[in-house]
Protein backbone atom coordinates (compact mmCIF):
# COMPACT_ATOMS: atom_id res chain seq x y z
CA UNK A 1 0.00 0.00 0.00
CA UNK A 2 2.82 2.36 0.87
CA UNK A 3 4.48 1.82 -2.53
CA UNK A 4 1.13 2.35 -4.25
CA UNK A 5 0.63 5.62 -2.36
CA UNK A 6 3.98 7.06 -3.40
CA UNK A 7 3.44 5.77 -6.93
CA UNK A 8 0.15 7.68 -7.12
CA UNK A 9 1.84 10.88 -5.91
CA UNK A 10 4.57 10.51 -8.53
CA UNK A 11 1.97 9.93 -11.24
CA UNK A 12 0.07 13.01 -10.10
CA UNK A 13 3.22 15.15 -10.27
CA UNK A 14 3.93 13.88 -13.79
CA UNK A 15 0.33 14.58 -14.82
CA UNK A 16 0.50 18.13 -13.49
CA UNK A 17 3.73 18.70 -15.40
CA UNK A 18 2.17 17.39 -18.62
CA UNK A 19 -0.89 19.62 -18.21
CA UNK A 20 1.23 22.72 -17.55
CA UNK A 21 3.47 21.92 -20.54
CA UNK A 22 0.40 21.55 -22.73
CA UNK A 23 -0.89 24.92 -21.53
CA UNK A 24 2.40 26.61 -22.37
CA UNK A 25 2.44 24.99 -25.81
CA UNK A 26 -1.13 26.10 -26.45
CA UNK A 27 -0.43 29.68 -25.30
CA UNK A 28 2.75 29.93 -27.39
CA UNK A 29 0.92 28.54 -30.44
CA UNK A 30 -1.68 31.28 -30.07
CA UNK A 31 1.07 33.91 -29.98
CA UNK A 32 2.77 32.49 -33.09
CA UNK A 33 -0.53 32.47 -34.98
CA UNK A 34 -1.25 36.07 -34.01
CA UNK A 35 2.23 37.19 -35.07
CA UNK A 36 1.80 35.56 -38.47
CA UNK A 37 -1.34 37.63 -39.00
CA UNK A 38 0.12 40.73 -37.37
CA UNK A 39 3.20 41.10 -39.58
CA UNK A 40 2.59 41.20 -43.36
CA UNK A 41 4.65 38.99 -45.65
CA UNK A 42 5.68 42.05 -47.66
CA UNK A 43 6.57 45.10 -45.57
CA UNK A 44 5.04 48.40 -46.74
CA UNK A 45 7.03 51.00 -48.64
CA UNK A 46 9.20 52.98 -46.23
CA UNK A 47 9.54 56.75 -45.99
CA UNK A 48 12.75 58.57 -45.15
CA UNK A 49 12.25 61.38 -42.63
CA UNK A 50 13.47 64.80 -43.77
CA UNK A 51 13.30 68.28 -42.25
CA UNK A 52 10.30 69.26 -44.39
CA UNK A 53 8.23 66.45 -42.86
CA UNK A 54 8.73 67.79 -39.32
CA UNK A 55 8.56 71.52 -40.12
CA UNK A 56 4.79 71.79 -39.56
CA UNK A 57 4.79 70.01 -36.18
CA UNK A 58 4.68 71.88 -32.84
CA UNK A 59 8.15 73.06 -31.85
CA UNK A 60 8.58 70.62 -28.91
CA UNK A 61 7.80 67.69 -31.23
CA UNK A 62 10.28 68.98 -33.81
CA UNK A 63 12.97 69.14 -31.12
CA UNK A 64 12.12 65.60 -30.01
CA UNK A 65 12.50 64.14 -33.49
CA UNK A 66 15.72 66.05 -34.12
CA UNK A 67 17.24 65.05 -30.77
CA UNK A 68 16.21 61.41 -31.20
CA UNK A 69 18.23 61.18 -34.41
CA UNK A 70 15.29 60.33 -36.66
CA UNK A 71 16.07 62.83 -39.42
CA UNK A 72 17.54 61.05 -42.42
CA UNK A 73 16.31 57.64 -41.24
CA UNK A 74 13.37 55.58 -42.45
CA UNK A 75 10.17 55.46 -40.43
CA UNK A 76 10.34 51.94 -38.98
CA UNK A 77 7.43 49.68 -39.85
CA UNK A 78 8.26 46.86 -37.42
CA UNK A 79 9.72 47.16 -33.94
CA UNK A 80 10.70 44.37 -31.56
CA UNK A 81 11.89 45.06 -28.03
CA UNK A 82 12.75 43.23 -24.82
CA UNK A 83 11.70 44.40 -21.36
CA UNK A 84 12.09 43.47 -17.75
CA UNK A 85 10.70 45.07 -14.65
CA UNK A 86 8.20 44.66 -11.87
CA UNK A 87 4.49 45.32 -11.40
CA UNK A 88 1.81 45.20 -8.75
CA UNK A 89 -1.98 45.17 -8.85
CA UNK A 90 -2.73 47.17 -5.69
CA UNK A 91 -1.13 50.34 -4.24
CA UNK A 92 0.13 48.36 -1.25
CA UNK A 93 0.62 45.10 -3.15
CA UNK A 94 3.84 43.14 -3.50
CA UNK A 95 6.03 43.79 -6.53
CA UNK A 96 6.11 40.91 -9.03
CA UNK A 97 9.05 40.38 -11.44
CA UNK A 98 8.18 40.66 -15.14
CA UNK A 99 9.95 39.49 -18.29
CA UNK A 100 8.39 40.63 -21.57
CA UNK A 101 8.86 41.12 -25.26
CA UNK A 102 6.82 43.36 -27.50
CA UNK A 103 6.16 43.55 -31.22
CA UNK A 104 4.91 46.75 -32.88
CA UNK A 105 3.56 47.49 -36.31
CA UNK A 106 3.72 51.15 -37.29
CA UNK A 107 2.11 51.57 -40.73
CA UNK A 108 -1.13 50.04 -39.42
CA UNK A 109 -0.72 50.76 -35.70
CA UNK A 110 -0.70 47.80 -33.37
CA UNK A 111 1.28 45.75 -30.89
CA UNK A 112 1.57 42.36 -29.23
CA UNK A 113 3.00 42.35 -25.70
CA UNK A 114 3.89 38.93 -24.30
CA UNK A 115 4.81 38.79 -20.62
CA UNK A 116 5.67 36.30 -17.90
CA UNK A 117 4.89 37.50 -14.38
CA UNK A 118 6.20 35.68 -11.31
CA UNK A 119 3.18 36.13 -9.05
CA UNK A 120 4.60 33.90 -6.29
CA UNK A 121 7.15 31.08 -5.93
CA UNK A 122 6.24 28.43 -8.54
CA UNK A 123 3.25 30.53 -9.67
CA UNK A 124 3.54 32.19 -13.08
CA UNK A 125 1.07 34.38 -14.92
CA UNK A 126 1.26 34.52 -18.71
CA UNK A 127 -0.05 37.73 -20.26
CA UNK A 128 -0.76 38.91 -23.77
CA UNK A 129 -1.88 42.47 -24.47
CA UNK A 130 -2.95 43.00 -28.07
CA UNK A 131 -3.83 46.07 -30.12
CA UNK A 132 -4.72 45.18 -33.71
CA UNK A 133 -7.07 46.69 -36.30
CA UNK A 134 -8.05 49.38 -33.81
CA UNK A 135 -9.18 46.88 -31.17
CA UNK A 136 -7.60 45.84 -27.88
CA UNK A 137 -7.60 42.55 -26.00
CA UNK A 138 -5.89 41.77 -22.70
CA UNK A 139 -5.54 38.10 -21.80
CA UNK A 140 -3.94 36.79 -18.59
CA UNK A 141 -3.70 33.11 -17.69
CA UNK A 142 -2.40 31.31 -14.63
CA UNK A 143 0.25 28.75 -15.64
CA UNK A 144 -0.78 29.40 -19.28
CA UNK A 145 -4.03 27.52 -18.62
CA UNK A 146 -6.52 29.16 -16.32
CA UNK A 147 -8.05 32.52 -17.32
CA UNK A 148 -7.43 35.34 -14.84
CA UNK A 149 -8.40 38.27 -17.07
CA UNK A 150 -9.97 38.49 -20.53
CA UNK A 151 -10.69 42.15 -21.26
CA UNK A 152 -12.04 43.55 -24.51
CA UNK A 153 -14.50 46.21 -25.61
CA UNK A 154 -14.53 50.02 -26.03
CA UNK A 155 -12.66 50.78 -22.79
CA UNK A 156 -9.92 48.30 -23.73
CA UNK A 157 -9.77 49.69 -27.28
CA UNK A 158 -9.19 53.18 -25.90
CA UNK A 159 -6.62 51.97 -23.39
CA UNK A 160 -4.53 49.99 -25.86
CA UNK A 161 -4.60 52.90 -28.32
CA UNK A 162 -3.26 55.18 -25.59
CA UNK A 163 -0.60 52.62 -24.77
CA UNK A 164 0.53 52.52 -28.41
CA UNK A 165 0.61 56.31 -28.51
CA UNK A 166 2.70 56.56 -25.34
CA UNK A 167 5.11 53.85 -26.47
CA UNK A 168 6.05 55.69 -29.66
CA UNK A 169 8.79 57.01 -27.35
CA UNK A 170 10.70 53.90 -28.53
CA UNK A 171 10.13 54.59 -32.25
CA UNK A 172 9.69 58.38 -32.55
CA UNK A 173 9.32 58.32 -36.34
CA UNK A 174 5.78 57.01 -35.84
CA UNK A 175 4.82 60.54 -34.79
CA UNK A 176 4.72 61.44 -38.48
CA UNK A 177 2.01 58.95 -39.44
CA UNK A 178 -1.35 60.26 -40.66
CA UNK A 179 -3.28 58.64 -37.81
CA UNK A 180 -1.66 61.06 -35.30
CA UNK A 181 -2.52 64.77 -35.23
CA UNK A 182 -0.40 67.15 -33.16
CA UNK A 183 -1.62 70.26 -31.35
CA UNK A 184 0.64 72.75 -29.52
CA UNK A 185 0.21 73.20 -25.76
CA UNK A 186 3.22 75.24 -24.60
CA UNK A 187 6.97 75.50 -25.15
CA UNK A 188 7.66 72.01 -23.76
CA UNK A 189 4.36 70.16 -24.36
CA UNK A 190 2.16 69.02 -27.22
CA UNK A 191 -1.06 67.05 -27.47
CA UNK A 192 -1.26 64.02 -29.75
CA UNK A 193 -4.69 63.02 -31.02
CA UNK A 194 -4.79 59.53 -32.49
CA UNK A 195 -7.66 58.34 -34.68
CA UNK A 196 -7.76 54.84 -36.10
CA UNK A 197 -10.36 52.15 -36.67
CA UNK A 198 -13.20 54.40 -35.56
CA UNK A 199 -11.59 55.03 -32.16
CA UNK A 200 -10.03 58.28 -30.97
CA UNK A 201 -7.77 58.94 -27.98
CA UNK A 202 -5.46 61.74 -26.96
CA UNK A 203 -2.65 62.48 -24.55
CA UNK A 204 -0.10 65.16 -23.74
CA UNK A 205 3.62 64.61 -24.34
CA UNK A 206 5.95 66.65 -22.12
CA UNK A 207 9.57 67.24 -23.14
CA UNK A 208 12.75 68.68 -21.68
CA UNK A 209 13.89 72.02 -23.17
CA UNK A 210 16.47 70.00 -25.16
CA UNK A 211 13.83 67.69 -26.65
CA UNK A 212 13.90 64.52 -24.54
CA UNK A 213 10.46 62.98 -24.00
CA UNK A 214 9.95 63.05 -20.23
CA UNK A 215 6.31 62.16 -19.66
CA UNK A 216 2.96 61.23 -21.17
CA UNK A 217 -0.41 62.00 -19.55
CA UNK A 218 -3.89 60.93 -20.58
CA UNK A 219 -7.30 59.98 -19.24
CA UNK A 220 -7.62 56.19 -19.37
CA UNK A 221 -10.15 53.70 -18.02
CA UNK A 222 -9.11 52.24 -14.67
CA UNK A 223 -10.66 48.91 -13.64
CA UNK A 224 -12.20 48.96 -10.19
CA UNK A 225 -15.04 47.32 -8.32
CA UNK A 226 -18.31 48.67 -9.64
CA UNK A 227 -16.95 49.37 -13.12
CA UNK A 228 -14.13 51.16 -14.91
CA UNK A 229 -13.73 54.92 -14.47
CA UNK A 230 -11.69 57.47 -16.40
CA UNK A 231 -8.61 58.38 -14.38
CA UNK A 232 -5.31 60.18 -14.94
CA UNK A 233 -2.72 57.82 -16.43
CA UNK A 234 0.91 58.93 -16.25
CA UNK A 235 4.14 57.59 -17.73
CA UNK A 236 7.46 59.04 -16.58
CA UNK A 237 10.59 58.38 -18.65
CA UNK A 238 13.85 58.61 -16.72
CA UNK A 239 16.02 61.20 -18.48
CA UNK A 240 19.26 59.55 -17.35
CA UNK A 241 18.21 56.29 -19.04
CA UNK A 242 18.43 57.49 -22.64
CA UNK A 243 20.56 55.43 -25.01
CA UNK A 244 20.74 54.79 -28.74
CA UNK A 245 19.55 51.76 -30.72
CA UNK A 246 20.50 51.82 -34.41
CA UNK A 247 21.20 55.52 -34.02
CA UNK A 248 17.81 56.36 -32.48
CA UNK A 249 17.94 57.93 -29.01
CA UNK A 250 15.17 56.64 -26.71
CA UNK A 251 14.42 56.23 -22.98
CA UNK A 252 15.03 52.78 -21.52
CA UNK A 253 13.51 53.14 -18.03
CA UNK A 254 9.95 54.21 -17.30
CA UNK A 255 7.39 54.17 -14.51
CA UNK A 256 3.65 53.85 -15.15
CA UNK A 257 1.21 55.30 -12.62
CA UNK A 258 -2.43 56.01 -11.95
CA UNK A 259 -2.93 59.46 -10.39
CA UNK A 260 -5.97 58.67 -8.27
CA UNK A 261 -7.88 60.80 -5.77
CA UNK A 262 -6.66 58.48 -3.03
CA UNK A 263 -3.04 59.05 -4.10
CA UNK A 264 -0.58 58.16 -6.83
CA UNK A 265 -0.36 54.45 -7.62
CA UNK A 266 2.89 53.43 -9.33
CA UNK A 267 2.05 50.00 -10.69
CA UNK A 268 4.71 49.20 -13.32
CA UNK A 269 8.44 49.87 -13.46
CA UNK A 270 10.14 48.74 -16.65
CA UNK A 271 13.50 48.70 -18.36
CA UNK A 272 14.06 48.14 -22.08
CA UNK A 273 17.15 46.05 -22.74
CA UNK A 274 17.08 45.80 -26.54
CA UNK A 275 15.25 47.28 -29.54
CA UNK A 276 15.35 46.03 -33.12
CA UNK A 277 13.88 48.04 -35.98
CA UNK A 278 12.51 46.28 -39.07
CA UNK A 279 14.14 42.97 -38.20
CA UNK A 280 13.02 39.83 -40.00
CA UNK A 281 10.43 37.98 -37.93
CA UNK A 282 11.48 34.53 -36.73
CA UNK A 283 8.69 32.31 -35.43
Amino acid sequence: WRDAKFGSIANLIVLIGVVISFGQWQFNSMIRSELEVFYPVRPPVKKVIDTEMVATLPEPVQKWLLRSGCIGKEIPQRVHLLQKGEMRTEPDGAWMPVQAEQYFRVDEPGFLWIAKVQAAPFVQLDGRDKYMDGRGHMLIRLLSLFPVADAKGPATDQGTMLRFLAETCWFPGAALNDYIRWEPVDSVSAMAVMHYGGVEASGVFRFSPEGDLLAFDAMRYYDRKGGATLEKWHIANMQDSYRSFDGVRVPTRSEVSWLLEAGDFVWFKLKVSDIQYDEKLSL
